[in-house]
């Protein structure tokens, strides 16, 4: 009887072995920029690219399985500020192939095209030559991106981790708060509303990215929604002419707020306008203009600063 009980112990732990085999010989497969990510496992050493990838690393509590992170925008997530700090900052910016090489990574997660360039990281070919996957935030490098787009990225990142159910409480979560954001937005006439981002010859403005599609969102027209890329250069006097009801200031670099403030104040073209004189401004960190997990919070301040 001990005889064939052992044996049939070791039958099991057999089939288990067999099963946790099988199970971690499947593979990881997204689809990526139309290429196909195919991986035998979860990475282990990840290295996140821009600010707002990695919040989303950090939201599904991978901090522990990177090795590194870059560029920051602005300051990390007040909820995040913990994990951030497990993980090693290796450049400011953007660092070179050489320092990313020496943290010996298995996934570069890059926020922005310029993460792949070879300044950066180098190509994301140039990385699989040196056995490295990589993902491109796809949200961040289309045009007209909406939430249903980051979502995807969210889930695709969920999946490559093997974190699936984070993945999806996050998504339910954002989905949740924009739900309750638009309930607070008044069925008025849609307010007409002006980003700007930068440039004193000639302002910087938002065409069809994801700033607009928040301003959509919150009930309200982007003057410049019609422009068929993303970021554009117009003049003045076309901003002038729309005679926008709120402008957005978006907040980064070494030109501060109260800086772009009073320009606009003084512009003597701008200083005429309504939305300047009784200083209709709602101010929008660039962490939070990204396609990232700070688009309720976004989407809230866009609502409260226009209604």
């Amino acid at each position: 009887m001990i005889v064939i009980l052992s044996l049939l112990f070791l039958a099991a732990c057999q089939v288990e072995s067999k099963e946790t085999t099988a199970s971690d010989s499947e593979e990881i497969k997204v689809e990526n920029q139309d290429e196909e990510i195919i991986l035998k496992n979860a990475p282990e050493r990840a290295i996140s690219l821009n600010q707002h990838v990695t919040e989303i690393m950090l939201a599904l509590g991978l901090e522990d399985r990177m090795v590194g992170t870059a560029y920051l925008d602005d300051a990390i997530h007040p909820d995040f500020k913990d994990a951030y700090e497990k993980v090693p900052v290796l450049a400011e910016q953007y660092p070179s192939q050489e320092n990313i090489l020496a943290e010996e990574p298995d996934f570069i997660y890059g926020g922005w095209e310029s993460a792949f360039q070879n300044e950066a990281a180098g190509s994301r070919k140039e990385l699989e030559q040196f056995g490295i996957a990589s993902y491109l935030h796809e949200s961040s490098n289309k045009k007209n991106p909406q939430l249903e787009d980051i979502f995807q990225d969210i889930e695709n990142i969920g999946k490559i981790f093997q974190e699936e159910d984070a993945a999806e409480t996050l998504i339910n979560e954002m989905q949740s708060k924009v739900q309750e954001i638009k309930k607070n937005i008044p069925d008025t006439e849609k307010k007409e509303v002006f980003v700007y981002d930068s440039g004193d010859s000639a302002p910087l403005t938002a065409g069809q990215n994801f700033l607009n599609t928040l301003i959509e969102i919150g009930g309200a027209e982007n003057i410049f929604g019609d422009l068929n890329k993303g970021w554009a250069t117009v003049s003045w006097e076309e901003v002038a002419e729309a005679d926008p009801d709120e402008i957005i200031i978006i907040d980064y670099g070494d030109t501060s707020v109260e800086d772009k403030k009073t320009f606009l104040n003084n512009h003597s073209v701008m200083k005429e306008l309504k939305a300047v004189k009784e200083e209709d401004f709602t101010v929008i960190p660039l962490s939070e203009a990204s396609e990232g997990i700070r688009a309720p919070e976004a989407l809230e301040k866009i609502v409260d600063g226009i209604y």
